[in-house]
């Protein structure tokens, strides 16, 4: 099975409380969205967002310049449902992140546990090329930790610790590292490591 027929079985079959990387508040990605002290106007991308509440939070807070990007149609209309009316003020892109070529810059990338399932070089060298040519700003990445799960959702993972993080994404400056135990919807703890930088300026 592809990646993209895995995420859209997943999101068509399971609901947010059978899925272990929900989360009520993403407070972590918040503290460190807010922590850039950026204007409402900043474009902010999550990668990967499925149906997470951080774009939720990020209407609220008074952000008008959100993109969500996910491969799975269906976590993105289940979003839309939620949202309602909000979801109009949203740009939409169902895409596998790999083959993403965006039209714009952003000054916010947020990317929380899409990352690690990029396992393969390959996967990695473009998704590294991608953030030097889309982000003009801000970067947030979380990803599993060296204490983490090796694997989520049947699929294997690529697990980072703060060094790894660091020279993987060596266009950017390291901001700050952070880790957090995340507990699933049923109980159980994943950890995760949170990483900020900042792009390079040449």
């Amino acid at each position: 099975m592809d990646s993209k027929n895995h995420w859209e079985t997943v999101y068509e079959t399971k609901n947010p409380n059978e899925v272990s990387w929900t989360q009520s508040i993403p407070q972590t990605s918040l503290d460190f969205i807010h922590s850039f002290k950026l204007d409402k106007s900043a474009k902010i991308i999550d990668v990967g967002g499925g149906d997470s509440k951080l774009v939720d939070f990020l209407l609220e807070a008074g952000f008008e310049n959100i993109t969500v990007l996910d491969i799975s149609g269906k976590a993105i209309e289940r979003a839309k449902k939620r949202l309602g009316g909000s979801a109009k003020k949203i740009k939409w892109i169902e895409c596998d992140i790999t083959e993403f070529e965006p039209k714009e810059t952003y000054d916010i990338w947020h990317d929380r546990a899409a990352f690690h399932f990029l396992t393969s070089s390959n996967q990695i060298e473009k998704y590294k090329a991608l953030t030097i040519k889309a982000v003009k700003g801000y970067m947030v990445l979380g990803t599993f930790s060296e204490n983490g799960p090796k694997k989520c959702s049947g699929l294997d993972i690529k697990q980072y610790n703060e060094t790894q993080m660091e020279a993987t994404f060596n266009g950017f400056d390291k901001i700050e590292c952070k880790t957090e135990d995340h507990t699933t919807p049923f109980g159980t703890t994943q950890h995760f490591i949170f990483c900020s930088f900042k792009r390079k300026q040449y």
